[in-house]
C-alpha cells in the first residue's frame, strides 16, 4: 500500500500562511477597482453599482471560498482514506459520475429543485467511486489501479453524457456549459445552500479525526488499535463524495482543485492530519478565489472563454505529472511482457481465416439491417439505394479502427507496456487539444488544417509522455499516470471551447462522440489512403518493433539508434491517431483492444501481430458502427461512444485480473 509522501522540505510557514490571503485581498481589490462602471446619472449609477456588488460580486466571491474549501476538504479526505496522493473527485470519476447523473436527470426533468439536484449528484458520484473501488479492491487499492479505474469510469461517463447531450439538442448543450464550472451568482441562494453543507462536513471531519489519523497506518495496525476499518472508510468516503457532489450540483465541475489543495498544503508544511484538515480547505478556498478573481480581472471576454472550472482543470495535468515521483505502486497494473500467452502452430492459416472473417463482416454489415417492418438483407435496388449511405461509414470505421490498432501496437512495442494505447496515454486527447486550438485561431478551419492541428497535438502529447516516461525507465505505472495527466490537461483545453456553446463547441462535441453519420466519399477515400500510406512502412520496421520492447540499453547494445527509431515511430503513431480520432473521436479504445486480441489469439511475430491488430481493429469498429445503427433503431448512437462502451468494460476486466504477470 502506498503512503502519502511527506515533503522533503517545506516552505517558510509564516510567509506561506500570509502570502495566499494577501494575494487574494489584492486580487479582490483589483477586481473591485477595475469592474465596469454602470452608465447613467451619479445617483442611479451608485444604486445599481451597489446592487451589482451585493447581489453578484460578493455572492460569487463567497461562493468561491466555500466551494474551494469544500473541494479541498473532500480531496484531503479521499487522499487520507485511500492513502493515495493523487486521489480527488476528478481522478476517481466522482465529478464525471455526478455530471452524468445530473445530465440524465435535467435532460428529462429540467425543473428539479435544488435538494433533488444534490441527491442526484451524490448518487452519481457515489456510484462512480463505488465502481472504482470495486475494480481496485483486489489489488489493495493500488494508486495506479485506482487512477486508471477512475479514468475508465470517467471515460464511460463522458461517453454517456455526450450521447444524452446530442440526443437532447440545444437544451442539453446548456447542461454541458454548466458542467464546465461557473461561479456566477445572481443572489445569495447558492451561498446559503452550500455554506451549511461545508459547516456540516467540517464538523463531521472533526469527529472523524482519530480514524483519519489511524488510517495513515497499515491495515493490520489500524485493526489492532480497534478501528472498524471498513465502516470508517465507508463513512469518510461518503462524506468526501457528498462534499464534492454538493459543489458539482451547485456550480458544475471545478476540476482538480481537490488534488491541488492538499498537495500545496503539504508543500507549505502541513504534515499532521489535524493541520492538513485545516490547511487544505483554506488553501482550496484561496486558490479558487484567486483564480476566479483573475479570470474576472482579465475581462468578460476571458471569463466567457475560460470558465473558472475549466481554468482550475488546467492545473490537473501538470500537477499529476509533478506528483508522479510521490506515487509508489505495490502491484504493477500492467504486465511488462508483450508476448502472447499461447503460440499458433500455423499462423498463416489463422491469418487467412481472420481476413476472410473481416471480409464477411464487411459484407454482412453492408447488407443486413433493420427496417420498420423487421430485418432485411438488402439486395437489388434496395442495396443500390443504401450503398451511398452505408459504404462510406463502414469504410471510415474500418480504416480508423485499423489505424488506431496500428498506433496502439506501436506504442505497446515502444514502451513494453500492454496497456499503452492512444486513448489511455492521452494521445487522442492531445489531438483534440490541437483541434481546439485550430478552432480557436481560425474559427471554422478546413479539414486539412484540422488534421494538421490534430497531428501536431497528438505528436506533442506523445513526445511529452515519452520524455516523462524515459526518466523513469518507462515504468508502466509512471507512464500510465503521465498519460492520465496529459489527457486531463488536453481535455481541459477542449472544455474551454465547449463551454462557449457556439458552433465550434458543437463541432467539438460531434468530434467527442465520434459520429460517422456524415461520412461520405471524401472521408472514405481519405481514410483508405491514410491507412495505406501510414501502415505500409511498418513491416519494414520490424527489427525496431522487435528490439524496442527490450528497453533502451539493450536496444543500443544491439546497434539500434533508439532516439531516431522512437521519433520515427512516434510520428507515424501520432499521424494515425490524429486521423483516426478525427474520424471516430477519442474514446473508442480500439487502439488498446486490438493488439491484445492479436496476442490472445496466439500470434507471436511482430509482423503477424501488426497485421492481425489492424484486422481486429477494423473488425471491432465496424462491429461497433453496425451495432450503433441497430440497437436503438431508428435512432443511432455515435460509433466512438458505442466503441467506448464496448472497450471500457474490457479494460475494466483487464485491470481486475489478479493473474497479470509482474
Amino acid at each position: 500500500m502506498v503512503s502519502l509522501a511527506r515533503p522533503a522540505r517545506s516552505l517558510n510557514i509564516p510567509f506561506a500562511t500570509v502570502a495566499l490571503p494577501v494575494l487574494c485581498i489584492i486580487a479582490f481589490a483589483l477586481l473591485i477597482a477595475t469592474r465596469p462602471q454602470v452608465p447613467g446619472d451619479v445617483a442611479q449609477a451608485t444604486m445599481l453599482d451597489g446592487v451589482l456588488l451585493w447581489n453578484s460580486i460578493m455572492p460569487r466571491a463567497v461562493m468561491a471560498l466555500i466551494a474551494g474549501a469544500a473541494l479541498g476538504l473532500s480531496g484531503t479526505l479521499l487522499q487520507r482514506v485511500l492513502r493515495n496522493p493523487i486521489a480527488d473527485a476528478s481522478t476517481l470519476g466522482i465529478a464525471s459520475g455526478a455530471e452524468l447523473a445530473m445530465t440524465a436527470a435535467l435532460s428529462f426533468s429540467p425543473l428539479l429543485p435544488g435538494f433533488s439536484r444534490e441527491v442526484i449528484a451524490f448518487g452519481g458520484g457515489l456510484g462512480a467511486v463505488a465502481i472504482v473501488l470495486a475494480l481496485s479492491w483486489r489489488r489493495g487499492l493500488d494508486p495506479v489501479t485506482v487512477a486508471l479505474s477512475g479514468m475508465i469510469v470517467s471515460m464511460i461517463a463522458v461517453a454517456l453524457s455526450v450521447t444524452l447531450i446530442l440526443e437532447r439538442g440545444e437544451y442539453a448543450m446548456s447542461i454541458y456549459i454548466w458542467g464546465a464550472g461557473s461561479l456566477s451568482q445572481q443572489d445569495w441562494n447558492g451561498v446559503l445552500s452550500l455554506g451549511p453543507r461545508l459547516v456540516l462536513g467540517f464538523t463531521a471531519t472533526l469527529i472523524l479525526v482519530r480514524p483519519l489519523r489511524i488510517l495513515t497506518l497499515d491495515d493490520g495496525s489500524a485493526r489492532s488499535l480497534g478501528l472498524a476499518l471498513h465502516s470508517a472508510r465507508l463513512a469518510i468516503l461518503a462524506l468526501a463524495v457528498w462534499l464534492a457532489a454538493s459543489v458539482t450540483a451547485e456550480v458544475g465541475i471545478i476540476g482538480f482543485l481537490g488534488l491541488a489543495a492538499p498537495a500545496i498544503a503539504r508543500l507549505l508544511g502541513a504534515r499532521s492530519t489535524g493541520r492538513l484538515m485545516i490547511a487544505a480547505p483554506l488553501t482550496g478556498a484561496g486558490l479558487l478565489f484567486l483564480t476566479d478573481c483573475l479570470t474576472q480581472i482579465l475581462g468578460p471576454g476571458f471569463t466567457d472563454l475560460v470558465p473558472t472550472g475549466a481554468a482550475t482543470a488546467l492545473l490537473g495535468g501538470p500537477l499529476l505529472i509533478f506528483l508522479l515521483p510521490r506515487v509508489h505502486s505495490v502491484a504493477a497494473t500492467a504486465a511488462q511482457s508483450t508476448r502472447p500467452l499461447t503460440r499458433l502452430s500455423k499462423p498463416l492459416g489463422a491469418l487467412a481465416l481472420l481476413c476472410a472473417t473481416v471480409v464477411l463482416l464487411f459484407i454482412a454489415f453492408l447488407t443486413l439491417g433493420p427496417a420498420d417492418d423487421g430485418w432485411h438483407l438488402a439486395t437489388g435496388t434496395l442495396f443500390t439505394g443504401l450503398l451511398p449511405f452505408r459504404l462510406p461509414r463502414i469504410i471510415v470505421a474500418a480504416c480508423a479502427g485499423g489505424m488506431l490498432a496500428a498506433a496502439g501496437f506501436i506504442m505497446q512495442r515502444m514502451t513494453g507496456n500492454p496497456i499503452a494505447s492512444p486513448e489511455v496515454l492521452g494521445i487522442s486527447s492531445g489531438a483534440g487539444a490541437g483541434l481546439t486550438v485550430a478552432l480557436f485561431l481560425f474559427g471554422f478551419p478546413s479539414p486539412a488544417i484540422m488534421l494538421l492541428a490534430m497531428a501536431l497535438g497528438a505528436l506533442a502529447a506523445f513526445g511529452t509522455m515519452i520524455a516523462i516516461s524515459a526518466r523513469a525507465q518507462f515504468s508502466p505505472e509512471r507512464m500510465l499516470l503521465a498519460g492520465v495527466g496529459i489527457g486531463a490537461f488536453a481535455m481541459a483545453i477542449v472544455t474551454m471551447v465547449l463551454a462557449q456553446g457556439d458552433m465550434r463547441g458543437y463541432i467539438l462535441l460531434t468530434w467527442l462522440s465520434g459520429s460517422t453519420n456524415r461520412a461520405g466519399a471524401l472521408e472514405a477515400w481519405a481514410a483508405i489512403i491514410s491507412l495505406a500510406i501510414l501502415v505500409a512502412p511498418l513491416p519494414f520496421l520490424g527489427r525496431w518493433l522487435t528490439i524496442l520492447p527490450l528497453g533502451g540499453n539493450s536496444s543500443r547494445s544491439l546497434g539500434l539508434r533508439v532516439g531516431a527509431s522512437r521519433l520515427t515511430l512516434a510520428i507515424l503513431a501520432a499521424l494515425m491517431t490524429a486521423i483516426a480520432s478525427f474520424l471516430v473521436g477519442p474514446l473508442s479504445l480500439a487502439g488498446l483492444i486490438a493488439p491484445h486480441l492479436a496476442r490472445l489469439a496466439g500470434f507471436h511475430r511482430p509482423g503477424h501481430q501488426l497485421t492481425v491488430s489492424v484486422l481486429f481493429g477494423a473488425g471491432v469498429l465496424m462491429t461497433a458502427d453496425w451495432l450503433s445503427r441497430v440497437v436503438i433503431y431508428p435512432y443511432q448512437v455515435p460509433v466512438g461512444l458505442f466503441a467506448a462502451l464496448i472497450g471500457g468494460p474490457y479494460l475494466i476486466w483487464l485491470l481486475s485480473r489478479k493473474d497479470i504477470k509482474q
